[in-house]
């Protein structure tokens, strides 16, 4: 793919110095980038290097445009414009590639002339992949799965069936989606398993990372809304409800029928006990159980900082002595009160 540097300044809005027909091919680094290629420029630290870049063009801010020795795109959030264009060209890299010879298709499916089916990947019967996608290799797409345009699976990703993704959705390798919530009823002693009827639905421009897990409705479907990002190593369990926008970091584990709110942030190792409302714009940093619900926006913690280990050791036989000493300081006080 290549755009010249005013098809990318129409397409993203930006103003253009230097040479509007400039070539560009991808994008990197400043100090790596080479000619075909646009990198960006956010910090007066790295003057030196901007100067002495091989890119062919800069995203740049308008007051340090001067600065540039190539064609520019001037932008007030160059950071941002790079990341539209990055995504751009990372998109098209694999667009049109059509089905690799080495892929199974099952009768029923559809896939559109201009996704790319890649080697050893598994099209389930009636699943149906929209335009532009990318589904890489050894990834498995289940029966009446429904996969939107312009999205990629970058590779080993497994669809379960029936599960539905929007638009312009990133999923990263190892990433399982739709498979059996974790219901069991006790018969006699023993686990029965309670069979996992719903399904998950993804909204439009949701990015989810390599090895998370997005576990399938029990009766109802688990719902990730658009815009939401979703690190590594992740655990959703069945009938979640993760509103717009909202992103979770790493490690996270989330009990099954919770619903996060709109715009929250979710910090890496936190975990939601089951059946919990979290309103939007709430924001629970590292490390944190969260057992109740949240019913106001703002910052929320419970996780224990690390900390020299003989003191950790002193503090925690001290938690130990807390309800004593509280009932000590009650009786202390209700003497002080009656003399």
């Amino acid at each position: 793919m290549t755009q010249t540097l005013a098809e990318l300044a129409t397409r993203f809005g930006a103003h253009i110095e230097g040479d509007a027909d400039c070539l560009i091919q991808g994008v990197a680094s400043l100090k790596s980038a080479q000619s075909g290629q646009i990198s960006f420029f956010n910090d007066k630290r790295y003057v030196d290097v901007l100067t002495t870049t091989g890119a062919s063009a800069v995203i740049i801010k308008p007051e340090y445009s001067h600065l540039s020795p190539t064609a520019c795109l001037v932008t007030e959030n160059p950071q941002l414009l790079f990341a539209r264009v990055a995504n751009l060209f990372q998109l098209q890299a694999g667009v049109g590639g059509g089905i690799h010879s080495d892929a199974t298709v099952a009768p029923g499916a559809h896939i559109d002339p201009g996704a790319s089916v890649a080697a050893r990947a598994v099209i389930g019967r009636d699943a149906r992949i929209g335009r532009n996608t990318i589904i890489g290799a050894g990834c498995v797409i289940g029966a009446g799965c429904v996969i939107g345009d312009d999205t990629r699976l970058v590779a080993n990703v497994t669809i379960c069936d029936n599960v539905r993704i929007g638009d312009r959705v990133l999923i990263h390798p190892g990433a399982v989606i739709g498979s059996d919530g974790f219901g069991l009823v006790k018969d006699d002693g023993k686990w029965l398993k309670v069979p996992q009827l719903g399904t998950v639905i993804i909204g439009d421009e949701v990015e989810i990372g390599a090895n998370t897990t997005i576990d399938r409705g029990a009766l109802d479907d688990t719902v990730i809304e658009h815009g939401v990002k979703l690190d590594n190593q992740i655990q959703i369990a069945h009938n979640v409800h993760i509103g717009a926008h909202t992103a979770i970091a790493g490690c996270a584990g989330i009990a099954g029928s919770v619903r996060i709110g709109r715009y929250c942030t979710i910090a890496g190792g936190v975990g939601f006990s089951g059946h919990l409302e979290i309103a939007d714009n709430v924001h629970i940093t590292g490390m944190s159980l969260v057992t109740k619900s949240i019913t106001e926006p703002g910052v929320y913690s419970s996780g224990m900082p690390a900390q020299e280990n003989r003191k950790w050791n002193r503090n925690v036989a001290r938690f130990g002595q807390l309800d004593d000493m509280a009932k000590h300081l009650k009786k202390i006080e209700k003497k002080l009160i009656n003399d």
